[in-house]
C-alpha cells in the first residue's frame, strides 16, 4: 500500500513550470519508414538487438505500425507490433541524437538485424 504525503495548506501539487527547459537547438526530430526484410520479421532476438541499439542514444525513440506506437526500448512492445517480413514500420525520434538514432536503427533493419537469413 502506498502512502501519500499530505500537502500543507497552500502547497502546490504542480511541478509546473519545470526548473529548466532544454535549449531548442539541443532538440531535434527525425523519422523514417523502413521495410522489414529479414525472414522472421521483428521477432524476439531482432527486437532485443533493436532495443539494445535504441538505448544507446540520447533520444526518445518510438516505433509505429498500423497506427500502434510503442517505445523502441521495449522488447515486448516491439514484438506486439507483429511486424512480419515485407511490412513497414515508422521509426521516430526526438532528442539530441534523434538523427543518429533513426539512421542507426534503419541500418540495423536493412541489415536484417545482422542475422544470417
Amino acid at each position: 500500500m502506498l502512502l501519500r504525503r499530505r500537502r500543507k495548506p497552500g502547497e502546490s501539487t504542480s511541478r509546473w513550470p519545470p526548473t529548466s527547459w532544454p535549449e531548442r537547438s539541443e532538440l531535434s526530430e527525425a523519422n523514417r519508414t523502413v521495410e522489414i526484410v529479414n525472414k522472421r520479421g521483428l521477432h524476439a532476438r531482432a527486437s532485443a538487438k533493436f532495443v539494445k541499439l535504441a538505448a544507446t542514444f540520447e533520444a526518445e525513440v518510438k516505433v509505429s505500425k498500423d497506427g500502434q506506437t510503442v517505445d523502441a526500448r521495449s522488447i515486448m512492445g516491439l514484438m506486439m507490433l507483429a511486424a512480419a517480413p515485407g511490412c513497414c514500420i515508422d521509426i521516430e525520434a526526438e532528442g539530441e541524437q534523434a538523427q543518429e538514432a533513426v539512421s542507426a536503427l534503419a541500418e540495423l533493419v536493412a541489415a536484417r538485424f545482422e542475422e544470417d537469413e
